[in-house]
């Protein structure tokens, strides 16, 4: 153990033997995971606008005849903080009576060369109920929750008789939800790949700074694993430290830049990748650093 305890001891002392070539060897290990983590940000951010449901989708809330419009009134007020509300329009009893008899005119005594229809015998006496319309672009990942749990707000509130609702109009984010499986993990496989790759041959060619003190090592008889065991620690360390600053840049970019396009008309908001990929950007640094230190070594 005391022998196990001195070489792991020996492998994290080991980053400092050569440190321009630790340093330039951690900085390319950063760069091209910071580069992997802006593509895996900017999937993720694809993926979430896409999976949003799109178009607009209108509720009719109708309060019973003769509810108080004070209290009304105050409900309206509490709509006017919904999420995803694109607009609001309200009515009274009168004005619901009035905006009927406006339409009635026009699509029936107008047309026939009649005056408008006068109601006004009815002011302050209108059977029509308290009525709202809520017009919602709603961007959500589950627009059938969502649609659930909006017509449940809305018929639970007191007063209100019927809710009425126009379906979603969806179809780009129903097809892409059903074919985002085929794009993203192929892509995020590919992005792998290509990590494990670079990060494997930095940690090699900066193994060749001690060429020579394995091939003495190797001639005085030391044995293989008394000879990795430090260079995959300093290498597994190498592949932690490099992920590890890369992914902190990456908190910093979507910190800064988060609501940097979340304007019209793109209305994008960066997102970080999911905790299965983001570990992606830390694990493969640290077995590539591991087998990259064994293949060096082995090829010896």
């Amino acid at each position: 153990m005391r022998t196990l305890f001195r070489l792991l001891g020996r492998g994290v002392a080991d980053l400092f033997l050569h440190p321009w070539a630790q340093l330039l060897s951690m900085a390319a290990v950063t760069l091209v995971v910071f580069l992997s983590g802006l593509l895996l940000m900017a999937l993720a951010t694809v993926d979430a606008e896409l999976s949003a449901s799109r178009g607009e989708t209108v509720y009719q809330v109708y309060w019973r005849p003769g509810t108080d419009m004070t209290h009304v009134r105050g409900q309206w007020e509490e709509l006017r903080h919904m999420p995803w509300l694109a607009s609001l329009e309200t009515y009274s009893p009168d004005e619901a009576l009035t905006a009927l008899a406006r339409r009635m005119g026009e699509t029936t005594g107008q047309a026939a060369g009649l005056p408008a229809l006068d109601m006004g015998f009815l002011s302050g006496k209108s059977p029509l109920p308290p009525t709202a319309l809520l017009t919602f672009a709603p961007r959500e990942a589950d627009p059938e929750k969502w649609a659930a749990d909006t017509q449940s707000f809305l018929k639970d509130m007191p007063g209100v008789e019927r809710v009425a609702a126009s379906p979603l109009r969806d179809e780009l984010g129903k097809a892409w939800r059903s074919a985002s499986r085929f794009v993203i993990w192929p892509t995020v496989g590919f992005l792998g790949v290509v990590l494990a790759l670079v990060v494997g041959n930095t940690v090699r060619l900066t193994l060749s700074t001690r060429r020579e003190e394995i091939e003495i090592l190797q001639l005085v008889g030391a044995r293989n694993w008394y000879i990795r065991l430090p260079l995959m620690v300093a290498g597994a360390l190498q592949g932690l430290l490099g992920g590890g600053l890369a992914c902190l840049q990456l908190l910093v970019v979507h910190w800064r830049f988060r609501t940097a396009l979340n304007v019209p008309p793109l209305l994008l908001e960066l997102r970080l990748p999911p905790p299965e990929q983001a570990a992606l950007l830390l694990a493969v640094p640290v077995l590539m650093g591991i087998l990259g230190s064994w293949i060096a070594v082995r090829s010896r």
